[in-house]
């Protein structure tokens, strides 16, 4: 202790020495350390205590002001007041609040919405046994949505099967680019091309616009076999949040006639799917946020905003865009994968999608990834059976496949 006490001291008085700007260096530099750690430990605390708001703070963020105002505005007075925006957002509301009226109108709302990035233009870079053709129109029109990326081996001799990735984003943001890098992992096996599908937005247009695109994206796939190798009979489709969704919707409506629309030169070819991947997509939107546990039991703007207003009064438009409610015995294999802690959609989503297939005889396999989020998995495990899972029901290899919990962090 003496020893200790000792080596104290002469810190202390070593601190102290040296000319007064020098030690007000020194004081000034040990100060900044702890008001960045006190800032950091109250900044952790800060999304511990908000993680539950925090989705419907991003959503809002995603629309435009005036919609922002449409939505919130809940005495119909034309402006915000700080009760009627999200927790999160009322620690922003008086730098918000520019003329500190103690309200939010529509000029001021615009800082709400983040930058969002342009439209993903470049071309990603892909391994060199990988040729692509960018932005193919598939619904005969001049939409930039309405376009496909297509990836081919550069050399092949059959017929080869497609997998079709379909991006997330809310329904209102991602693009077609965002996956070509996922895609073309499968594509440089030389087994297999691939496709990634663009789609009208909801901020274009409500749904059942999304589902008509990808129904014309299969249309195109089909109608173009023969030009670009490829086997009509061997689709398989994969995606991620709004784009597992949409996949999961392909799998569950192949035999329906309701949601083809009328879009592109192929419409004598039909929509239907030989597998389905399905990563953590809404499957029920007339109860998503809404089951008790599931989120925090308000409406979501997003899916009000796909179905082109509330979900309660816009019920039969919630069922048209729920998986589970075309689901029958003529559905192609599902694989599911959803994290336990998943902030944005409810992991219950998954198990009632899963469950309602199998009540069908329909084959699928859950996937839960324990401790996992809205996305970003950690355990290559789960690449292994998305692979494993194409393999068997595009390739005709032979797998296995049952419900399965792994852990996010191998």
């Amino acid at each position: 202790m003496p020893l200790s006490g000792g080596r104290q001291l002469c810190k202390t008085w070593h601190f102290w020495q040296g000319s007064w700007s020098e030690r007000v260096s020194r004081c000034s530099w040990r100060f900044s350390r702890l008001i960045g750690i006190l800032g950091f430990s109250f900044l952790i605390f800060t999304l511990w205590a908000g993680l539950p708001t925090m989705a419907q703070s991003a959503q809002v963020g995603l629309l435009e002001p005036k919609a922002i105002l449409e939505r919130l505005d809940r005495d119909g007075d034309g402006r915000l007041s700080r009760d009627e925006i999200p927790p999160l957002l009322r620690q922003r509301f008086e730098r918000l609040d520019r003329n500190s009226d103690g309200f939010l109108d529509v000029a001021e709302l615009g800082a709400i919405r983040p930058a969002i990035p342009p439209r993903m233009d470049s071309t990603p870079a892909l391994a060199p046994n990988i040729e692509a053709i960018w932005d193919i129109p598939y619904a005969d029109s001049d939409e930039p949505r309405q376009r496909l990326d297509l990836l081919l081996p550069r050399e092949r001799k059959n017929k080869l099967p497609v997998i079709v990735a379909i991006h997330g984003g809310g329904w209102i943001g991602g693009d077609k680019r965002a996956v070509v890098g996922r895609l073309a992992n499968f594509v440089a096996t030389g087994q297999y091309a691939g496709a990634s599908v663009g789609y009208r937005l909801s901020n274009q247009a409500a749904w059942p616009a999304q589902i008509h695109d990808c129904k014309a994206a299969i249309r195109w796939i089909r109608g173009n076999a023969d030009k670009y190798g490829l086997d009509p009979e061997r689709i398989g489709v994969i995606g991620w949040s709004a784009g597992g969704h949409l996949a999961a919707i392909l799998g569950t409506t192949g035999d329906l006639s309701d949601l083809e629309g009328e879009l592109g030169a192929y419409r004598d070819q039909k929509t239907t799917v030989q597998c389905v991947v399905d990563f953590f997509g809404p499957s029920d939107l007339r109860v998503v946020w809404e089951d008790p546990g599931e989120s925090a039991g308000r409406p979501s703007v997003l899916v009000e905003r796909l179905l082109g207003g509330p979900v309660k009064e816009r019920l039969e438009v919630a069922r048209s865009a729920s998986p589970v409610a075309f689901v029958s015995a003529n559905d192609p294999p599902f694989l599911i994968v959803h994290g336990t802690v998943d902030p944005t959609v409810p992991y219950r989503q998954s198990v009632r999608l899963r469950d309602r297939l199998r009540e069908a005889g329909v084959p699928v396999a859950l996937i839960t990834v324990e401790g996992g989020g809205h996305g970003a998995f950690r355990n290559p495990k789960i690449d292994e059976l998305v692979s494993q899972f194409f393999a068997t029901h595009l390739l005709g290899e032979k797998h296995e496949f049952s419900d399965l919990t792994v852990p996010n962090n191998p």
